[in-house]
């Protein structure tokens, strides 16, 4: 996996990987509000978690073929 171009320093600073983490941790906040009520974590709360982190993440993967670097 190879990242964007002087990624380490670009990751917090864009606003995109910001919301997608916020709506991760809103994710896993739900998730961890119903697991402490009834017991049990919904799927779908978990999924949404784990994509929110999937899509801060790809955000700073490059990706050669939008480039025209592939």
């Amino acid at each position: 996996m190879k990242f964007i171009e002087d990624a380490r320093a670009q990751f917090p600073k864009l606003w995109s990987v910001r919301f997608a983490l916020l709506a991760a941790i809103a994710s896993a906040i739900e998730a961890g509000m119903h697991l402490y009520a009834s017991g049990t974590a919904p799927i779908l709360v978990v999924v949404a978690s784990l994509t929110s982190l999937g899509g801060a993440l790809a955000r700073v993967v490059a990706q050669p073929s939008l480039t025209g670097n592939g």
